[in-house]
């Protein structure tokens, strides 16, 4: 025969019979291999982000804190994204999760994963520099940018416009076909930088709840802290329904296709 055999078969008879199929993920791979990386990844990054505001000094102002979570968060989604989309956010899941790019099945096992990595980031913040007076005096790194009612308003407007931007990079450059970037997880990263940069002393420019749970409870500073899950989560609706009616691409835009 002019097709090579095997098992009484030809290859071009298993082809057609459509014998040889892509094998299909694993149940690990498909839903506990994505909540272990956001754990970790939630962790890696609340820890370097909670050290580098202990450890900041006056003389850098917000820069350090900007750049360390900023670099820490590109470099730990180009590890980690391609394994659970690299959200680390109970804020960007959601908005993953409008926008058709996370299972809804997953988007709650996503917000305990990564609210059990912020407490584990900040626990090991704790450990490491319990001794040090510059634990206590930044709060073990809980945000107390928010100190009377007046306030309020100016920081839960910046909480939302900032983590609306840093929700349409992730949305846009990850997850939206059309804009999507090999670049993606720097330009993530670089946004999270620009909004502390911007809006540090505003709110402490936090974005992500389980940047502010994990640390409030390791600290037991609870001071506003509602204003770091209404402001993350409001914008975050308003990016998925953003990018659902307007700017997504035809997969993803529900209207005027």
């Amino acid at each position: 025969m002019s097709d090579l055999e095997f098992g009484g078969m030809s290859i071009k008879e298993v082809e057609i019979d459509g014998k040889y199929k892509q094998p299909q993920p694993h149940w690990f791979e498909l839903y506990a291999q994505p909540c272990v990386a956001e754990l970790l990844g939630s962790a890696l990054f609340i820890f370097i982000g909670c050290a580098s505001v202990i450890e900041n000094v006056d003389s850098t102002g917000r820069l350090q804190p900007a750049l360390a979570h900023g670099l820490a968060l590109g470099l730990i989604i180009a590890i980690l994204g391609n394994i659970s989309g690299g959200h680390f956010n109970p804020a960007v899941s959601l908005a993953a999760w409008l926008i058709g790019g996370l299972n809804i099945m997953l988007l709650i096992p996503y917000w305990i994963s990564q609210l059990c990595g912020g407490l584990i980031g900040a626990g090991l913040a704790k450990v490491w520099k319990s001794a040090n007076d510059r634990y206590i005096n930044a709060t073990g790194a809980a945000f107390t940018s928010i100190t009377d009612d007046g306030q309020i308003p100016s920081a839960l407007v910046g909480e939302i416009v900032m983590t609306m931007f840093l929700v349409l990079a992730v949305c846009m450059g990850a997850i939206n076909e059309k804009t999507s970037s090999p670049l993606a997880p720097f330009c993530i990263g670089f946004t999270v930088t620009a909004d502390i940069l911007a809006g540090g002393a505003i709110s402490g420019a936090c974005m992500n709840p389980a940047r502010a749970f994990g640390p409030a409870l390791v600290a037991n500073y609870w001071d506003y802290h509602w204003v770091y899950w209404v402001g993350p989560m409001v914008a975050s609706l308003l990016a998925g329904a953003l990018i659902r009616l307007l700017i997504g691409d035809r997969k993803i835009r529900l209207l005027l296709k």
